[in-house]
């Protein structure tokens, strides 16, 4: 299966989702968004496709989101879309995009939804939660 993973090495849920993915047995393309980030068009697709509004797709924590003034709500998503082209650290990660859909892995379980159900057995995060069990199935 082809996946895309939009991911940044110093964030914690990223790193999770990522040896999720390769735990599927999947090899994904691995984009760092803060050196090659998607184009606004790619973008506002990964957002639609995700079924999430701009506002849902900015982070806040630990980016200048304050300093530049985007929790005015009168600014349009495509106001929003060109602060995040032009600050990438304002993309939410990991974006995932697989055939069957693409998803903000926000928590990082959160791209089971669009893995295949291909796991061997278990699965922890790094904090040591377990969320596959060792019959390679989904924890609830």
């Amino acid at each position: 299966m082809d996946a895309t993973i939009y991911h940044n090495p110093a964030c914690g849920t990223s790193r999770n989702t990522l040896a999720l993915i390769r735990a599927a047995g999947i090899v994904p393309v691995v984009i760092e968004y803060l050196r090659h980030p998607p184009t606004r068009e790619q973008l506002a697709t990964m957002i639609a496709d995700a079924d999430l509004n701009v506002r849902e797709a900015i982070r806040e924590k630990g980016t200048p989101y304050a300093e530049l003034g985007l929790e005015d709500p009168d600014l349009t998503d495509n106001q929003l879309l060109d602060a995040m082209i032009a600050t990438p650290i304002l993309i939410n990660r990991p974006f995932v995009v697989t055939p069957l859909g693409t998803r903000l892995a926000r928590p990082s379980e959160v791209a089971l939804d669009i893995l295949p159900d291909t796991f061997k057995g278990p699965f922890f995060k790094e904090d040591g939660e377990q969320i596959i069990d060792q019959e390679g199935k989904r924890i609830a």
